[in-house]
């Protein structure tokens, strides 16, 4: 039976922390726009900051979906699922918001992330839950982590920051969702912070 929460406690925090990879759900309001879902991986990229806030680094890649999605209605959902130990589905439902790079709130949420910045860092998307369940995962399958790829990580850690913003103004999915929503804002701001530009 699953239950509900008021806050992410100590017991959830650890379940996240335990986690190799979650997944974003957002929609369009329109009704006949695309629903996404997308796998989030790379250790150390999603960030607990508070009882009902978490965050996570958003790089460079192929859509911005949830980005756009998040600039018109806010709307997300974060799962997490237990591929070991005991049966369990957690779901985050809440609102969410792109941090750009140019974002006085920028310097101080990267720092919340170590050394998980990296290269091709786009955007860090804060999410306040308005609603914590879980379920039971009992059909969830037993998967074994073995490591992370780290091809995301060496294809943008080539570019520097201007290829990286070329990259971006250059890929129709990330100017404007798969339903012309606005996405990514060009040109890339540069970074605020003093994170070494790779």
């Amino acid at each position: 039976m699953g239950k509900t929460y008021q806050r992410l406690d100590d017991r959830l925090r650890a379940f996240i922390d335990a986690q190799p990879v979650f997944f974003v759900a957002s929609a369009p309001l329109s009704g006949d726009g695309h629903v996404n879902l997308s796998p989030k991986g790379r250790a150390g990229t999603l960030a607990v900051l508070d009882e009902l806030t978490v965050a996570y680094l958003d790089f460079g890649g192929s859509h911005a979906e949830t980005i756009a999605h998040l600039r018109e209605n806010g709307r997300v959902t974060l799962m997490w699922c237990a591929f070991t130990g005991p049966p369990k589905v957690l779901r985050l439902h809440g609102r969410g918001e792109p941090v750009f790079r140019d974002d006085p709130r920028w310097a101080e949420l990267v720092r919340r992330f170590g050394d998980a910045d990296g290269p091709g860092l786009r955007a860090v998307i804060v999410v306040r839950a308005e609603l914590i369940s879980d379920s039971c995962g009992f059909a969830v399958p037993f998967l074994d982590y073995r490591e992370e790829r780290s091809l995301h990580a060496e294809y943008f850690g080539r570019k520097t920051d201007e290829e990286f913003a070329a990259y971006c103004a250059g890929k129709e999915t990330n100017v404007a969702s798969i339903d012309g929503l606005p996405a990514i804002p060009l040109p890339l701001p540069q970074r605020t912070d003093d994170a070494p530009v790779h």
